[in-house]
């Protein structure tokens, strides 16, 4: 195979693993990765890396994954071992791992000098070379495999306690300035992205040297972190909610605009009349030019009903952030949470607070649960039912979020049925894959015999349905 037939191949390789992380790759984005390889240079990794980020990728967030997955189908070439130690004294380094040798301690000593010395002159190059060098040396531990070794990124930090030079790092690049004013804040952010660029070219030598030995489609598979909008809401920890929250936003902007109410009157009001029939006076009573009123643009309504009880507790902050969010759009939002009881939180969501902060005060504050705080949808419809009978109607939209496990409960589904029948609209976002609906204690598929219920387990998902609304 041909040298160009050979890097053809390889970028082929990337573009699907970049395809298969998540990131949507067309057909002319393929293309266009591979037209960057005949105008950069090729020896410059940087510049490969950053030419064909700007091709394949569209936003922001997947910019993580695609670094992850290039550091594994470019990674940085090999080079010949050095002869002498970082620090230049001239002995040769131990083979294996240093930390159960003696004098490892030695050797880890002096790369962790050098690691001080390269944080501040902040010669990424050289912190990159050190990582590759710190792994081979501090980062073996004893093979799991008869003809491989095994490295391990904890135990490089371990060896080199970055960490602990924080103090010495800030003293050397404010150079006598002041403590406790802006150079301070200066330095230790300068510090802290200096160490998380060691750490990340670490992580990335040693997901290289396993890609090495066990494949790179392996490694990929479990290196490379879901998308924000791939995360699944029953499983999304702290770390993403903050990009979920920037994914939601524009989501409810279009879901207020496919749920608002639809005049059939086309783009102008109603006939005006009166001023019709005068301005037909100039034309001998024939009405050639027709008056409308202005139409009058109102936000729609929408009530919302939200499961938060245990099971679904990382979709119901989920819900909760969409409740506020589409606060902003509607004329009025009214937000019901349940467990095995109802109640309003509507009071929970005023402008500027914090979704975290209204979850904490539903569980302390909301009548929501009334006997065992166990799901039971069917009591909880029938309190909806009972206390707020006037929350639905003509012109409400009602949107449902929950799993629809009822504990082998009664479901409730006439009460139910009745809400859909009294909305203008109605859809029920469930969390859960499709193929687990009825099964077990869930009622899912009886809801969905009266309501439009979707599967929603994360924000790709919620975009899909706000598209075809």
């Amino acid at each position: 195979m041909s040298a160009a037939g050979g890097l053809a191949g390889h970028l082929d390789g990337f573009v699907r693993a970049v395809r298969d992380a998540g990131i949507p790759v067309g057909i002319s984005q393929a293309v266009d990765a591979a037209e960057v390889l005949t105008v950069v240079d090729l020896l410059d990794r940087e510049q490969l890396r950053h030419g064909l980020a700007a091709v394949l990728l569209q936003r922001g967030a997947q910019r993580a994954a695609y670094d992850v997955l290039f550091d594994l189908w470019w990674p940085l070439g090999d080079r010949p071992e050095p002869e002498a130690g970082p620090a230049g004294d001239g002995e040769s380094a131990p083979p294996g791992s240093t930390l159960d040798l003696p004098g490892g301690a030695d050797l880890a000593e002096l790369m962790r000098e050098e690691l001080a010395r390269l944080l501040l002159s902040g010669d990424e190059e050289a912190l990159r070379r050190l990582a590759r060098d710190a792994v081979d040396r501090l980062g073996r531990a004893a093979p799991q495999i008869p003809s491989g070794q095994s490295f391990f990124s904890y135990r490089v930090m371990r060896a080199l306690s970055p960490d602990t030079l924080v103090a010495r790092l800030l003293a050397g690049l404010m150079d006598g300035a002041d403590r406790g004013g802006l150079a301070e804040q200066v330095a230790r952010q300068t510090v802290r992205e200096r160490m998380a660029a060691f750490r990340a070219a670490v992580e990335a030598e040693v997901r290289r040297r396993t890609a090495a030995e066990r494949g790179r489609d392996k490694v990929a598979a479990n290196a490379v972190r879901p998308l924000a909008d791939q995360v699944d809401f029953l499983r999304a920890q702290a770390a993403d909610l903050a990009e979920l929250r920037r994914t939601v936003a524009p989501l409810a902007r279009r879901l207020a605009v496919r749920l608002s109410a639809r005049r059939r009157m086309g783009r102008q009001g109603r006939l005006d009349f009166r001023r019709t029939v005068r301005a037909s006076l100039g034309t001998g009573g024939v009405p050639v030019v027709t008056h409308h009123r202005p139409r009058r643009v109102h936000k729609p309504e929408l009530v919302v009903l939200c499961d938060v009880s245990g099971s679904v507790a990382g979709f119901s902050h989920f819900t909760l952030m969409l409740t506020q969010a589409l606060r902003e759009h509607f004329s009025g939002v009214r937000a019901f949470a349940f467990v095995d009881s109802t109640d309003e939180v509507t009071r929970f969501f005023r402008s500027g607070v914090d979704v975290a902060d209204a979850v904490a005060r539903i569980g302390r504050e909301a009548a929501v649960v009334g006997f065992d705080g166990h799901s039971d949808y069917g009591t909880a419809l029938e309190v909806f039912a009972d206390r707020w009978p006037s929350a639905v109607g003509p012109k409400t939209s009602l949107l449902v979020l929950g799993d629809g496990r009822t504990n082998y409960r009664p479901p409730g589904v006439p009460v139910l049925a009745d809400l859909v029948r009294r909305a203008r609209s109605a859809h029920w976002l469930n969390p859960e894959p499709r193929r687990t609906w009825g099964s077990g204690d869930s009622a899912a598929d009886r809801y969905g015999e009266v309501v439009d219920m979707v599967e929603c387990r994360n924000a790709a998902q919620l975009a899909d349905f706000v598209t075809t609304l």
